[in-house]
Formats: structure tokens, C-alpha cells, sequence
């Protein structure tokens, strides 16, 4: 099967990546990430979430994040929005883009945001409404999509239906989430070309956790498929919270590197993306997740005649 000239990594470490880090991390750390993140020639950081802070503490102080950052030119700086509330908080702090999170389990839903499927889309329609009133563009994300801590296997007809009601409520883009990290190449790409008689293949994307070491793979099932845009999390940032010590997300610096062996564009310099995963890891007290960029550093080190 053929694969893409060039795909778009959306960066998710200073969001996605940083939320469930249990130590306090200043909004200076945070800035400089995403300020070192803008110079390695990415086109859209997840810069913050703009939920309550009684929930997740780490996105505290988002709109000083976003006051704070040197903005690139060409680069969207996005947020996570879960209401209306929200959505006001990001579009007056100058979020480029918002993006809003339904999943495809029942009991997913019920047990995040205590209600039902479709509750949870009903709540994201007036802010759509209102984000295309204001000129900004909603992404979208659809949780569990291989698989939910709660139900087991999704079936990927259900995913299509969520997925293509993002689409119609107005979300340009809809990430598919495996928030668990249990999918496997052929699942992958059979719940992929299953949401795409849906929704079209160009306003998909990927997002694959690598709890069980199948991020890459999954991924490389998915560009055969036809997407091309995949989300990733400098440092592998984030841990699975349902699998205790588990990896979370996909690093994005091996994520690049594939694509790079490929011949894929995306018009991104390895060596200042593994600077930016350096830099939040050494904040944080701890050796990259990426094995990319622990390669880079010198940490595997070559015996001679290997």
C-alpha cells in the first residue's frame, strides 16, 4: 500500500503529555517547552486545557502559558476546551484552535464526566456554534477507540458514529484516540476504514498510546491506510492512568524519526525536537521516553565491530 508524501505531527507533550505529572511544574518550564518545541519546525502544539483546575492542577495557569510563549509564525497553538466555560477562557487567551474529547465507550463517559454519549456531544454543539461565530476552528477527539478500561473492545462502528457526529457538529478534525494502548496494526487499520465511511480520510487523524509497545506499528498501519496526521508527545509524555507504570503516549521524536526513514515530510528538525524533549525531561527529574532520543544523546552506547 502507498504511503503519504508528508503528514502533520500535532504535538500534545505540553497538554496531553503534562497532565497527569504528579509535580508541580511551573508555567516558566512550560513555556520554555513549547517556546523550545515552535523553534523545531512543528505546526501545532497543544499549548494548554483550559478545564478545572480542581480536576487537573498541572493546566492550571494556561492563559499564562499562552501570554507567555514566543509565537512562531505558521504555528497553531491549540487547547483542550470541555465547555463553554471553557472555550471563552481559551478564545480570550488567544488559542489559535480549541479542541473538545468525546469517547466511544458508555462506560468511559459515564465514569469521566458522568453522563451518557450523547450528553457529552450535546454539551460540545453550542460550543462549536459559537467557536464558528468566532472564527476558530474545534478539533476533535474520540477516546477508547480500540479498547476501553471499563467495556473491553470497541466496536468500530461505534467510533464511526461518534466521530461523525464531531464532523457534523463542525470540528474540521477528529483525532482517534487508543487511550488504553491495546490496539494492534490490522484492528488499527480495520476501526480507521471503518470511521472513513464516515467521516472522510482526510479529516482524520491518529492518536496511539504505547503501553504495550504498539504505537509505531499501529501508526505505520494508519499511514497505509491514508491518514496523515498523527498526534505525538515529545519525550513520550504521559503515562497510560490505567495501567500503573505503563508508557503513555508515543514519543514524537520516534514518531519523526520513522517518518524521516520513510522519506515522509513533515518539515521538522529531529535534533531541536529531542533539545525540547531533553529539556521537560531533565525538569522533570527523569530520562526521555524517547529511545530516539536517548540514542541521539549518546546513552546506547556503540561496541565496536556492531
Amino acid at each position: 500500500m502507498s504511503l503519504p508524501d508528508r503528514v502533520k505531527i500535532v504535538e500534545v507533550g505540553p497538554r496531553d503529555g503534562l497532565q497527569n505529572e504528579k509535580q508541580p511544574i511551573s508555567v516558566a518550564t512550560r513555556v520554555q517547552l513549547i517556546d523550545l518545541l515552535s523553534e523545531s519546525g512543528l505546526q501545532v502544539i497543544e499549548a494548554g486545557s483550559f478545564v478545572s483546575p480542581k480536576w487537573v492542577p498541572q493546566m492550571a495557569s494556561s492563559e499564562e502559558v499562552l501570554a507567555g510563549i514566543q509565537r512562531a509564525p505558521g504555528v497553531v497553538y491549540s487547547a483542550l476546551t470541555p465547555n463553554m466555560f471553557g472555550y471563552e477562557r481559551a478564545r480570550d487567551a488567544g488559542a489559535d484552535e480549541v479542541a473538545v474529547f468525546g469517547a466511544a465507550s458508555e462506560s468511559f463517559t459515564r465514569k469521566n464526566i458522568n453522563c451518557s454519549i450523547e450528553e457529552s456531544l450535546e454539551r460540545f454543539r453550542p460550543l462549536a456554534e459559537q467557536a464558528r461565530a468566532d472564527g476558530i476552528p474545534v478539533r476533535g477527539y474520540v477516546s477508547c477507540v480500540l479498547g476501553c478500561p471499563y467495556e473491553g473492545e470497541i466496536k468500530p462502528q461505534k467510533v464511526a458514529e461518534v466521530s461523525r457526529a464531531l464532523l457534523d457538529m463542525g470540528c474540521y478534525e477528529i483525532s482517534l484516540g487508543d487511550t488504553i494502548g491495546v490496539g494492534t496494526p490490522e484492528k488499527a487499520r480495520y476501526m480507521i476504514e471503518t470511521v472513513a465511511q464516515q467521516v472522510p480520510m482526510e479529516k482524520l487523524a491518529v492518536h496511539f498510546h504505547d503501553t504495550y509497545g504498539q504505537a509505531l506499528a499501529n501508526i505505520y498501519a494508519a499511514l497505509q491506510a491514508g491518514i496523515k496526521v498523527v498526534d505525538s508527545a515529545v519525550a513520550g509524555l504521559g503515562g497510560c492512568p490505567y495501567a500503573r507504570g505503563a508508557s503513555g503516549n508515543v514519543a514524537s521524536e520516534d514518531v519523526l524519526y520513522m517518518l524521516d526513514g520513510l522519506g515522509i515530510h513533515t518539515g521538522i528538525d529531529l535534533a531541536r525536537l529531542a533539545k525540547a524533549g531533553n529539556f521537560i525531561s531533565r525538569a522533570l527529574g527523569r530520562e526521555s521516553g524517547s529511545k530516539v532520543a536517548r540514542a541521539i544523546a549518546g546513552e546506547c552506547g556503540v561496541i565496536e565491530g556492531d
